[in-house]
């Protein structure tokens, strides 16, 4: 049994398909077939049940795979620990983060960490929340920024900033006549949000519950777009309004585009560091926190 079969069959149930598992793991379809059968193997037991089209963990599968996964995070602590030596400021740190935080927020934070230390670069991922953390979990990322609610055993989580929601619209839009927007008006327009998966658009419709395909009216609809920049252009060509981060319209073409606020409350998130809490470098837990709180500050949040 060695940790690279190991990695293999997590990632094997994880992805429950051979070729995107190899793919995920950068080798061969055949290299992590033949590792999977030999560590069942030699463990005597069948892992996972396979057909001509999935692949099914066993019930013992769950169980090896969740002690699996233990295994690799308590071998990656040995190897942090070992590589941290006695500065722990020293030595890349790989962050994650999701989509509408990371193009907004790192330029501000990485001159705030650049202050605090030139000797720790960022290794930096963007993906959905649900796809940072299992990374998280097994050590191939060694902190999160995300939005709360955010819960993970064995994880800790540090609320640093809150942000408020705005409405960005086109530059000839009726509401640009208004110095404040009702949640419940995003009823009566096609409002433009990022598809399935991504927190942020539920956090929108959990905040306007009116703001949903069976509220909008007649001839009104949801669209979805891949990013928050994606779906600024298409509310520039005039297409409908969408709901942003503070931080994403900072720098926007106000001769096509226009801005207001929510009428007070208005809906926000809290953005939040999370780390694994065996991580053996808390320092640069601690300058990572400093930055992201110092760079927020200057996004006027």
């Amino acid at each position: 049994m060695t940790l690279t079969e190991l990695k293999y069959v997590v990632m094997l149930a994880q992805e429950q398909h051979f070729g995107h598992a190899a793919e995920k793991c950068h080798v061969s379809q055949p290299t992590l077939s033949v590792a999977v059968k030999k560590l069942e193997e030699e463990l005597g037991a069948a892992i996972f049940e396979r057909s001509k089209s999935s692949v099914y963990i066993t019930p013992i599968g769950e169980q090896i795979v969740t002690q699996a996964k233990r295994v690799l995070e308590q071998a990656n602590t040995i190897k942090e620990l070992a590589s941290s030596g006695h500065n722990q400021l020293k030595g890349p740190i790989k962050i994650g983060s999701i989509f509408t935080i990371a193009p907004y927020l790192f330029p501000s934070m990485i001159p705030s960490l650049r202050n605090i230390t030139n000797d720790m670069p960022l290794i930096i991922e963007e993906d959905l929340t649900e796809n940072l953390r299992p990374k998280l979990r097994n050590g191939e990322l060694d902190a999160i920024i995300i939005a709360l609610p955010f819960h993970e055993p064995d994880v800790v989580t540090q609320p640093i900033y809150e942000e408020e929601f705005v409405v960005l619209m086109p530059k000839d839009h009726l509401w640009t006549k208004l110095t404040h927007i009702n949640t419940d008006q995003l009823s009566s327009d096609n409002l433009l949000l990022l598809g399935k998966g991504h927190c942020f658009s539920e956090q929108v419709l959990e905040a306007c519950p009116l703001a949903n395909e069976g509220g909008h009216s007649e001839g009104r609809t949801i669209v979805n777009g891949s990013s928050l920049e994606t779906i600024r252009y298409m509310v520039a060509s005039g297409l409908g309004v969408t709901v942003l981060p503070k931080s994403a319209v900072m720098h926007i073409d106000h001769s096509l585009l226009e801005v207001r606020p929510f009428t007070a409350p208005a809906p926000k998130r809290t953005v939040a560091l999370a780390w694994r809490a065996s991580y053996p470098r808390p320092n640069a837990i601690e300058a990572v926190s400093q930055s992201i709180r110092e760079a927020s500050k200057k996004l006027d949040l």
